[in-house]
Parts: C-alpha cells; structure tokens; sequence
C-alpha cells in the first residue's frame, strides 16, 4: 500500500511518515519548507521527499493520502486530491486507526514542554525494559528517530491541541483516548485556530471526556486553567504534584536540590521515593520530569527506577541544544516561541550560567506570533537575558519596535540573518551564552554563527 503524506517535515507528520513505513507501507511525502532535523530524520529513513505541491507527485495515484493541517483548500494537490476521488484522512485520525487501536496510551498535552515530556515518559519505560511505542513532535537524543511502534503495551503520544485537518477542526488528541493522560499546562496560544482561551480550555476537556475511568489525569496543583477544565467534569482519577510547596490537594511533589533544576527530590504522600540528578536545568524541567515520573508509575515502574533512568536522560534536539562552543562563546538552538517558555528558557539559563553575559536572539515565527496575539508580553520574557536580538522576517505583520521600546534590557531589531550574525561575531567575548529561539529553521543561522565564530 503507498501512502503519500502532504507536509511530512512537520514533526508530527514526518514521525507518522516513521511508524507507517514501519508498519510496511511504501512512504513518500512533499512539503514546501524541508529542513533538518525532520528531513534529515526522513532521508535516512528512506523516504522519498519532493519539495513543493506539484500534483504530478500524486502519478501514479497514491492508496491513500494523509493530509498535514497545515494544508488548506487551494494548495494544489488538495484540489487534485478531491477533485480525483482520492482516500484521504488525517495524521492524528489515521495513528489512532493503524497504530493506538488495543494499546495503553501515555497522551502528553499542554501549551508547554509536550516534545521534551513525550520524550522522557518514553525514555523512562525504554529504561524499565518496557519497549515503548511512541510518536515525539522533534527529534530526541537517545532513540534512532523521533517514532517507533515498539513492542510491548504502551504508547506514547504528543498530544497535541492543534487542529487536526482543514476538514476537521478538532484537537489532534482528542483521537488518542489515552488511559494515561498528563496536563502539564495551559495557557492561550495558536491564535491562528482558537479564538480565546475559553475554547482551548473546551478542547482541553473533550479529552478528559475520552479518558477512561480506569485511567489517570497528571495536573499541576497551581494550574488555575486546568482546575477551570477539570471543574467541567473528570470521569477519572486525578493525581496532582506541586514544585518545592506543600499543597493539601498534592500527593506528589518536588522538592529542588539545586537553584538550576538540575537535581531535585520526589515525594509522595510526605514520603520521599527518590533523586533525579540530570542535564536538564529550570524549573519547567523540573515540572516536566515529575509528570514523566508520575505517569511511568502509573505504567508499573517504580518512583526509584523512574529517578534513575531520568538521571541518564539525553535531552531532546532543539531545547537547550548545545551547537557549538567557539573561543569559549556557547551557541544554543531552543524551540522556544512563546512568551512563557521563552521567559522560563532564559531563567533556566541564567541559574546555570551565573553571571555570564546571555544574548538572546529571537525569531516571532509562530502564527500566533505573526498575529500579535503574544506582542504585549515579550518585553517582560526576556528579562533574564543581557542582550536581545529580534529577528523582524518578511511574513511578520506587525512592528517589532513598542517591544524594544518597553523593554527593560537592551534590544535591537535586525531584519537580516547575515546582519545578526556580523553583529554577534563583531561583539561577542569569551563566556558569552548565544542562545537562538525559533520554532523553524531560521535560515540556519545556527551553524552558520558556529562557523563565522571560527572564521
């Protein structure tokens, strides 16, 4: 059977692209941007990649044709995909036919953390000798690619709020029906698909409706928005952790053992069950390996062996990535395109590096960036950084000029990659963090400031 996949170096798509050739099925895909690391993930894969929407690419006629949401009517192969009668369905619909049917799913959900949290749930039953299936929006260290069908009970999904196809409007997870399933946050975003916050926070709790009462919710105790989801009704047990405070509706928590979050304690019911000590750094780590650890126990793997397999955890491409170190200057890659995880991303930063000089340089690509929706809150993220650098691209529809205006550290607006990277080769010093955050490629700005740095 071929499968063709429209927008396949999307995260998700490109690891849907993954599990179906694995399941046997011949594999090709088109996009209009193919960049790394998913289309590098895909070429060694082998899978047939076409840049653009040629309707040609459909000749011979595919079986079947999985359709990205980014596609929208118009784009070509669409209208050739309709207007020829091919079968046609979308990512999140066709992974809960062919792949969830029968297994115990881990659905990871929430505005933020959900790739690197995906990751670490897997990381954690791989470690207990569990063989995890599992489908990561990035590419994580530590596995071959970013899905596997495994072999054994579990799934582990990114469960992701994002519309599922211009045919069907609904949150991609609400598909899953996981029996484990993790809230790990909520807050306003994809301004593109929801019009407030009140209708994520409906989507939000269409999933708690599919989650079986044998199952289990995973909430952050201080998680107002949550609480408003969860006050609409849980069919299902609720189990709820706390970071360093002791909450009465908390039977987990952790306690920091470092101000950088790079070890911390885990408790339950008063009693503590083990150490973590990791790479990772922030207080959202911190928040994103309870959860791990919490849904891992749910699974059967002990809080002990859980603590000791997140201690040896590689981390996950694109978040905190470490590019390059050039005359004692560190360039980092983070995925970082919201307020918030910029802001905690920084802080997270700051705590591990001291007093060392941050430079930040941000690119607004996100749609929910490019519609300004977020444009009031990017001053106040970035006060952990000593320098920042915006990127104003020529798709975004509003001036980046009242954000530099109100900010309260130094920033520029540059609209030229080559002119960011000049202007950090011409300043920065020995100890100085780089630290890049953008949701897409960049341009590749990453190793080409790697490589300037050297020249």
């Amino acid at each position: 059977m071929h499968i063709h996949i429209l927008g396949i170096c999307g995260t998700f798509m490109g690891s849907l692209a993954v599990l179906a050739k694995e399941l046997g099925y011949r594999v090709t895909g088109s996009d209009a941007n193919v960049y790394p690391p998913m289309s590098t993930q895909l070429e060694a894969q082998g899978i047939a990649l076409t840049q653009g929407y040629d309707p040609a690419q459909l000749t011979p006629r595919p079986d079947l044709v999985v359709v990205g949401n980014a596609m929208s009517r118009g784009n070509p192969c669409v209208e050739h995909v309709l207007n020829e009668g091919i079968p046609y369905t979308s990512g999140p619909a066709w992974l809960a036919q062919h792949v969830l049917q029968g297994r115990h799913v881990i659905g990871v959900a929430g505005t933020h953390g959900k790739t690197t949290t995906t990751t670490m749930v897997a990381w954690v039953l791989e470690q207990a000798g569990l063989n995890p299936g599992f489908l990561i929006g990035g590419v994580p260290n530590g596995f071959a690619a970013s899905a596997r069908l495994g072999g054994g009970k579990y799934f582990v999904v990114e469960a992701d709020e994002y519309d599922s196809a211009f045919f069907d409007k609904r949150s991609k997870f609400i598909h899953y029906a996981p029996t484990t399933a993790i809230l790990n946050n909520l807050e306003f975003d994809h301004a593109d698909i929801f019009e407030n916050l009140d209708a994520i926070k409906k989507q939000f709790h269409h999933l708690v409706r599919t989650v079986p009462g044998k199952g289990r919710l995973i909430v952050p105790a201080d998680d107002a928005n949550l609480a408003d989801v969860l006050a609409k009704g849980a069919w299902t047990p609720v189990e709820r952790f706390s970071v360093d405070a002791v909450t009465d509706d908390a039977a987990w928590r952790a306690e920091s053992l470092s101000e950088d979050g790079s070890a911390f304690a885990v408790f339950r019911d008063g009693v503590k069950q083990g150490e973590v000590h990791w790479t990772m750094t922030g207080r959202h780590s911190v928040n994103n390996g309870m959860v791990a650890i919490m849904a891992a126990e749910h699974c059967g793997v002990s809080v002990a062996d859980a603590c000791a397999a997140l201690s040896t955890f590689p981390g996950v491409k694109r978040r905190m990535e470490v590019v390059g170190e050039v005359r004692g200057i560190t360039v980092y890659d983070d995925f970082a395109h919201h307020p918030t995880a910029i802001a905690t991303t920084l802080q997270g930063l700051r705590k591990k590096v001291g007093s060392a000089r941050i430079i930040a340089v941000i690119e607004p690509r996100s749609n929910t960036m490019r519609l300004g929706a977020h444009k009031d809150n990017l001053a106040p993220s970035v006060t952990a950084a000593d320098q920042v650098i915006w990127y104003q691209p020529a798709g975004l529809d509003w001036d980046l000029s009242p954000v530099i205006a109100a900010s309260a550290v130094p920033s520029v607006v540059l609209d030229s990659i080559e002119g960011i990277i000049e202007k950090i080769v011409r300043e920065a010093q020995p100890g100085d963090q780089v630290l890049i955050m953008s949701n897409g490629g960049f341009g590749g700005i990453h190793r080409k400031l790697v490589q300037a740095l050297q020249g």
